[in-house]
């Protein structure tokens, strides 16, 4: 059956009511919430450049082990040509073998250099990961401190938070899809999260620009959904005449009496 816009505009309100009390609760809590995000997003940070270096580390362990492994071969060349120049039969074999020997000493040189240079690097990175690890343990405590406090604010207030999301999933079935995206876009791009607003003094309630006579009237007689033509938002109920009205109530009342 088909809901009348009264009934439709009803259950936002409904809708907007809950909403709004769960936006108290996440108010209380601040910017713990955040904080404790972009803590663990830091953390996560720390972790990655701390795994890098160890990768590096390893990395440079075994680019000093390789050319050990080359001047151990290069020592086991010299020593296999110097037998061989013990027997050379003429000048121009024991030139070609001296070369030889000239060459891996060379290439002794040139790795014995590249594992002092290793071994600079490796003590380098090793301070950055001292630095790097300190920053991380202090963040750590930073985040134990930070979702100490919001378990505490959590629980204080979970109770209620549950009840009002058991009620606002009852209340979003009172609405129709498109009309609940609608509703839903409108909460996101507002920065108090209100969506449906009374019409108070003339004015939306929430950019607080003027409302034409004729759209408050629109509103009063319930046929339509009306939205602020300035911000988008839903208007509700004219509050300054119910307001009005309960006076005239009171002062009816108090003359009868």
């Amino acid at each position: 059956m088909e809901k009348t816009v009264a009934q439709k505009l009803e259950a936002l309100k409904k809708l907007q009511s809950i909403d709004s009390e769960l936006d108290e609760i996440k108010k209380v809590r601040g910017a713990l919430p955040d904080e404790v995000a972009d803590l663990e997003d830091e953390i996560a940070g720390y972790e990655t450049r701390i795994e890098k270096f160890n990768n590096e580390l390893s990395e440079l362990e075994a680019n000093i082990s390789d050319h050990k492994t080359q001047i151990k071969n290069s020592e086991a060349l010299i020593k296999k040509y110097e037998e061989q120049q013990m027997n050379v039969r003429n000048n121009r074999e024991y030139d070609a073998i001296t070369k030889e020997i000239e060459l891996q000493n060379l290439e002794i040189q040139i790795s014995e250099k590249r594992i002092k240079e290793a071994y600079v690097k490796i003590d380098a990175k090793k301070e950055e990961i001292s630095r790097t690890q300190g920053e991380l343990d202090e963040r750590k405590k930073d985040l134990d401190t930070k979702k100490n406090e919001l378990e505490v604010l959590t629980q204080e207030s979970e109770a209620d938070e549950q009840k009002l999301l058991k009620d606002r999933e009852k209340a979003t079935k009172n609405i129709e899809d498109r009309l609940l995206n609608s509703y839903n876009k409108l909460r996101n791009n507002a920065r108090n999260g209100l969506a449906v607003v009374p019409v108070s003094r003339g004015a939306c309630g929430g950019c607080f620009n003027v409302v034409p006579p004729q759209r408050q009237a629109d509103i009063r007689d319930n046929k339509k959904l009306i939205v602020c033509e300035h911000c988008g938002r839903i208007l509700a109920e004219v509050t300054d005449e119910i307001v009005n009205e309960e006076k005239k109530k009171t002062r009816r009342t108090r003359k009868t009496a």
